[in-house]
């Protein structure tokens, strides 16, 4: 259970991120798929991460500390084309290095708009993952915004495509920042990686 949460630091680099002492838990997803609105959901602190109605708004590496004893870190949203193309390679280059170099990083939950078909830019992005070891879990939201068998219809879809890719479908969960729904699987699953990282079980 998330009890406290805490805003610690933003930047650029990934190189000027905390101490790697403790597990790290990162947060990404396609701009504007909710992932700010799921981390206040999750950590029951509405003000925590900025939510915008603008894609783009996390520009930043930020990181979180949660019950004083692991991070939460807040990426930048991949794939938002209304910016400066170099300022897009910027952002590319600190996400990338930061998921491949970052020792400490337990669990990666790349967030999917359940609304939608399968997005070819959020396939290129796990399929990335997959080849760098990036240990990547699906996390599908806006849940509520549509009928549960359409939600259902799109997250079958989404999971033939990554048995395309993969040969097996990861790890998913179903969210909605609205109603908490899949709060406590999350929350829960979460636990559990940092416990495995704890214990020495991921290295």
């Amino acid at each position: 259970m998330i009890q406290q949460a805490q805003f610690v630091i933003s930047n650029t680099n990934p190189g000027n991120c905390p101490k790697p002492d403790r597990a790290e838990i990162a947060f990404i997803g396609r701009s504007n798929v909710g992932k700010s609105s799921l981390i206040n959901m999750l950590t029951g602190k509405s003000g925590l991460a900025k939510t915008s109605q603008k894609p783009g708004k996390t520009q930043l590496i930020n990181h979180f500390m949660i019950n004083e004893k692991w991070y939460l870190v807040d990426l930048p949203g991949y794939g938002f084309a209304k910016i400066n193309v170099k300022v897009k390679q910027g952002w590319e280059s600190m996400i990338s290095t930061y998921l491949t170099k970052r020792e400490n990083l337990c669990g990666v939950f790349v967030l999917i708009d359940s609304r939608l078909e399968p997005q070819k830019i959020d396939l290129e992005f796990l399929y990335w993952c997959g080849t760098e070891g990036v240990p990547a879990v699906l996390v599908f939201t806006k849940a509520d915004k549509q009928s549960k068998n359409k939600t259902n219809q799109n997250i079958q879809k989404f999971l033939k495509k990554m048995v395309d890719i993969f040969e097996e479908a990861p790890q998913y969960f179903v969210t909605s920042a609205e109603s908490a729904q899949g709060k406590e699987e999350l929350t829960s699953f979460i636990e559990e990686l940092v416990q495995e990282y704890e214990s020495g079980e991921i290295i």
